[in-house]
């Protein structure tokens, strides 16, 4: 039984394990790896922890109660029975096996169902009476309890990348995933499955549905079209940053990285330099690595080892002081491209007085890239001092205000 496996047994997390493949070194740009399977979105944002908390404890409430509540779903839904919300959130929280998904997939749609039917109900009540449908079905009103994110959070645990992105491409759920965080989440984890053309064809179901772009969609789709690297994806992901800066809209930093780093892989340089110079802040390690190589690729080997000068005097400072990294792959690139000028052995120093400070590393670009930054650090509440006994509800004269 579903609900045995479940109170017997934790929640199992998404397992990701990044692949390492073998870097190569081209004569037109740097060869990064595709080899990383890490996600984007952070925890704030995907909240599989917090959603894996009240599986647990929803279970725990249903511990020892008769019969197999999915089990029993499942036949209520083959009588065509109207699906209730707190039905539908119960079930939800309750999945833990790919056949359990697939009745609560079943439950959404007829879910999505009946709010499409209580819509077409509520416009037509206007010019004649309410029907019954909207007495009985006041719950399904739109506005309330979001299903899509839950739903998302079930697939990313469970590892149902495909269904995911077929639900959210099924023409006949248009209107029930109306939020971007659900669009996120699937996106997210096509991105660590390696499911670009899936990913990509979400977010075009996603514009077709008029569902907005937030900053993470604008991140995602440029991680997304980084990863398909290609002439179309390219112009899609342009497309999209110069779509949000015309709108007005926040493009996170993020973004622009992964734009810069596609029109490096395509050559387009201008474009390159065109996008990192709308970067507000580049003091990030990314950013400098990006600067380093697209002054490399463009033929400004000599500002590429100014920089790296400047950083190399940096690595002798105080401990506590952030030193700047660089990956093996940007000064393979400037090497060979300042190999056989004027400045080639001004380089070749520098590089090696960088190695020596232990400010060079083995991690890619593409490693740098493809990360989840970290969540968000919450405030600790303040505590009101207490200014009165616990035990005589009386004022605290006393120094000391605890008892």
């Amino acid at each position: 039984m579903a609900l045995q496996r479940f109170s017997s047994s934790c929640c199992r997390s998404f397992l990701r394990q990044p692949t390492s493949l073998a870097a190569s070194l081209q004569a037109g740009w740097v060869g990064w790896r595709l080899g990383a399977r890490r996600h984007l979105l952070s925890e704030d944002v995907v909240r599989l922890e917090d959603f894996q908390r009240r599986k647990l404890a929803v279970a725990h409430l249903l511990t020892g109660t008769d019969g197999n509540f999915i089990e029993l779903f499942g036949r209520q839904l083959r009588r065509n029975s109207l699906v209730l919300r707190d039905e539908l959130k119960l079930l939800l929280h309750l999945c833990q096996s790919a056949e359990d998904m697939m009745t609560a997939r079943d439950a959404i749609y007829r879910y999505g169902t009946f709010r499409v039917i209580f819509r077409r109900a509520a416009a037509e009540a206007t010019t004649r009476r309410v029907p019954r449908y909207h007495a009985e079905n006041r719950n399904v009103a739109h506005g309330e309890f979001k299903f899509g994110p839950v739903f998302m959070r079930l697939c990313y645990e469970l590892g149902l990348e495909k269904m995911a992105a077929a639900t959210l491409t099924d023409k006949e759920m248009r209107g029930f995933f109306g939020d971007p965080t659900s669009f996120n989440i699937a996106i997210d984890m096509l991105f660590v499955k390696g499911c670009h053309e899936d990913a990509l064809e979400v977010l075009r179901s996603m514009r077709s549905q008029s569902v907005p772009f937030n900053k993470d969609t604008l991140m995602l789709a440029s991680a997304v079209c980084y990863k398909l690297n290609s002439t179309e994806s390219h112009a899609i992901c342009t497309s999209l940053i110069e779509e949000a800066q015309v709108k007005g809209h926040f493009v996170p930093r993020h973004a622009y990285c992964f734009a810069v780093a596609l029109a490096l892989k395509q050559n387009d340089i201008e474009k390159a330099q065109l996008l990192f110079s709308q970067i507000m802040s580049t003091d990030s390690r990314l950013c400098q690595n990006l600067k380093v190589l697209l002054l490399a690729m463009s033929g400004a080997t000599q500002e590429a080892v100014t920089i790296l000068f400047s950083a190399a005097k940096l690595s002798k400072g105080p401990s506590f002081v952030r030193k700047p990294e660089f990956s093996q792959e940007v000064l393979d690139q400037l090497r060979l491209r300042a190999e056989g000028g004027e400045r080639a052995a001004e380089a070749e120093r520098v590089l090696s007085q960088l190695e020596r400070a232990g400010r060079v590393t083995r991690r890619t670009l593409d490693d740098m890239l493809c990360h989840a930054p970290s969540p968000k650090r919450r405030a600790a509440p303040i505590v009101e001092q207490r200014r009165t006994s616990r035990r005589t509800l009386k004022p605290l004269h006393s120094t000391l205000l605890s008892e």
